[in-house]
């Protein structure tokens, strides 16, 4: 076997001063302006009857609906002795540096300012979300690109050749190392187990996979909820199948049968909803083309 890539890479990508600007922050900020313009480009196709300003002020309510909602969502769902932190902690919420998001928790938020907004603006809630759908999985993959530079969310061992050493997982490489005699060469050679880089395998199908779909399917109109459906089954079953190759959160581990995580779990929900949404699209209505607002 070669030389596996060693992920390495230094996750601060420049300097302002004594201010630190890492990549994973960037990989927000690029989501978000790429969110924009290509949500800019569906509005002046008539996607949605609103001008200019409402649907940047979407995009900025919802980037906060991102962010809130995903650590929340983290808290809830992720942190470490359960939900003790709410009476014994409560502060642990805007230790945000101490690092933890959710992308379950950060739709939520999505959701909540989407319905919001639709209201203030008199708009049917579905036809938000089926506009704002295809341009979100440019986030995803963004997002986990920043997985892949930080060396964070790495998967178990492999033996395919693509598979890659995460320095971060050094502690983790011995101890599986001890229980498996036959990866201690290997750690020896290597100083790390060769394990899969499930970030590139999420932003692959999470990011470039979801995007192309439900772009091309968005191109023309469609009846309501066949796009949000689309989304919520195909990231459900992306999360999940990717799930059994990623390790899960060391303070949760395995919580069901030696294999279930709490990213399956909480996908099944949006595996679900996207099947009904499916099936609520064959009678629903296309929406009309609206015209070009300023």
């Amino acid at each position: 076997m070669l030389q596996p890539f060693v992920d390495a890479i230094d996750p601060v990508a420049f300097h302002l001063g004594p201010v630190q600007v890492h990549w994973y922050g960037l990989m927000y900020l690029a989501g978000f302006f790429a969110a924009v313009f290509l949500g800019e480009y569906r509005r002046r196709k008539g996607r949605l009857p609103v001008g200019r300003e409402a649907v940047s002020d979407l995009f900025f309510y919802a980037m906060m609906g991102v962010i809130v909602g995903g650590r929340v969502g983290y808290m809830l769902f992720y942190y470490a002795g359960g939900l003790r932190w709410i009476w014994t902690d409560p502060l642990a919420l805007f230790r945000v540096w101490d690092g933890g998001m959710s992308f379950h928790g950060g739709l939520l938020g999505v959701l909540a300012v989407g319905l919001w907004w639709s209201r203030r603006h008199l708009l049917h809630f579905f036809d938000t979300v089926d506009f704002v759908a295809p341009m979100v999985p440019i986030g995803l993959g963004l997002g986990r690109l920043g997985n892949f530079i930080n060396g964070e969310l790495w998967g178990k061992p492999t033996t395919l050749p693509w598979g890659m050493i995460f320095p971060g997982a050094h502690g983790e490489d011995v101890a599986y190392a001890a229980a498996h005699p036959a990866l201690q060469a290997q750690l020896a050679q290597w100083g790390g187990l060769v394990r899969h880089p499930s970030q590139l395998y999420e932003m692959l199908l999470e990011g470039v996979v979801l995007f192309a779909v439900l772009w091309v399917v968005s191109l023309k109109p469609r009846r309501r909820y066949l796009v949000s459906g689309l989304f919520a089954l195909l990231y459900g079953c992306f999360r999940f199948a990717i799930e059994f190759v990623r390790l899960p959160d060391v303070q949760l581990g395995y919580l069901a049968f030696g294999w279930v995580t709490m990213g399956q779990i909480l996908s099944l929900p949006l595996i679900a909803v996207g099947l009904w949404l499916l099936w609520l699209s064959r009678r629903a209505p296309v929406p009309p083309l609206a015209e070009q607002a300023a």
